[in-house]
């Protein structure tokens, strides 16, 4: 593989990205650079051919990148481009202008621009609610024995859960709860909610514990779902609609996309791209992610990517993702900074 091979790899690859057609010698030709004869570019690609990084869709037509090309491709000879003033502005406008960003709505505005953009799916893995903390616990009584529980956390999630109890509960039972509630657990953070933790609190419940202790296991069951990385998909209209897939394989992802909720939470650094040919757990044939991890302080919360086919702009998608990734951790980050500070106001 000397160089004039890779540069010829890299236009073959640039030219089928643009134009979704097999590539021709006379068309590598013309590419800036690339100065030899169609005759030397056509021995170039055979080579390539025999190598892996090419194959021919049909004995007339030209040749279109293998996995292993655009593998090649992006991990040695892609140029990523960088982003203008004016495309980062119009990203910043595409995402939410409420006055207080919270955790939720900055991942939801970055996964739909993101899809508007790039018309693959956007897939996010989002790991930072576990992180929060509890800011707020109601129970409302809303039929006979029947209340619902409701959990607010720090990242702005909200959960519910409707809950049967043997008795009803009369007011001073509940202001019980409440107080015991806002007095251990107001400010823990989700992922201490362990069973053992729970089953101390309910213990602790004395003469309260037949009562209300359906109560504290409801919240248990709320916690353990916070913990569950579930993973949120925009665009899939872009997959149904994209020839290079199996329709069946695009219903499949989506009846199991919480099962590939893992495959985004591998530990990595800065952008990773997985082909689904060198991946047993990708579910959609012939795809391609893009996938990169935002952070809460110095921890990782999560992912944020797209699937697409493997013929993708690469160089131009990689920096929107790069750039709302980086909005994300810089939100989530200030959002941390500020409840901290509150919380050192409060113990003061």
């Amino acid at each position: 593989m000397d160089e004039r091979k890779l540069k010829i790899l890299a236009a073959v690859v640039d030219e089928y990205i643009l134009t979704g057609e097999p590539v021709g010698s006379k068309a590598i030709a013309k590419v800036p650079g690339i100065n030899v004869s169609a005759a030397t570019i056509r021995n170039d690609m055979s080579m390539l051919e025999q190598l892996g990084y090419l194959e021919q869709p049909h004995t007339s037509a030209g040749r279109v990148p293998t996995f292993s090309g655009y593998r090649l491709y992006i991990d040695k000879l892609m140029k990523v481009e960088s982003l203008s003033d004016s495309e980062r502005q119009r990203l910043d406008d595409m995402l939410a202008q409420e006055e207080h960003l919270t955790e939720e709505s900055i991942i939801q505005s970055a996964g739909k621009a993101l899809a508007e953009l790039t018309q693959c799916a956007t897939v996010v893995a989002n790991a930072s609610p576990k992180f929060s903390v509890i800011t707020k616990v109601e129970v409302v009584p809303t039929g006979k024995r029947l209340y619902l529980i409701l959990l607010i956390t720090s990242n702005g999630s909200i959960k519910n859960k409707a809950c049967r109890l043997e008795f009803d509960l009369d007011e001073e039972q509940l202001s019980f709860f409440s107080h015991y509630i806002e007095e251990n657990l107001q400010g823990v953070s989700i992922e201490s909610l362990s069973e053992e933790r729970m089953e101390k609190l309910i213990t602790a419940l004395g003469a309260y514990m037949i009562t209300l202790a359906p109560l504290v296991k409801g919240l248990c069951e709320l916690s353990n779902d916070l913990m569950k990385n579930e993973l949120m998909i925009n665009g899939e209209e872009n997959l149904i609609s994209c020839n290079d897939f199996d329709k069946h394989d695009i219903v499949k992802f989506i009846e199991h996309k919480n099962d590939f909720a893992e495959l985004l939470n591998e530990s990595f650094s800065g952008i990773q791209v997985m082909f689904s040919k060198e991946n047993d757990d990708f579910i959609i044939g012939n795809s391609s992610m893009i996938v990169s991890k935002y952070q809460k302080g110095s921890k990782n919360a999560g992912s944020l990517g797209i699937i697409g086919p493997m013929r993708l702009n690469y160089s131009k998608i990689i920096p929107y993702i790069e750039y709302f990734t980086q909005k994300i951790t810089d939100v989530l980050t200030e959002n941390e900074d500020e409840d901290l500070a509150g919380k050192d106001i409060k113990d003061e």
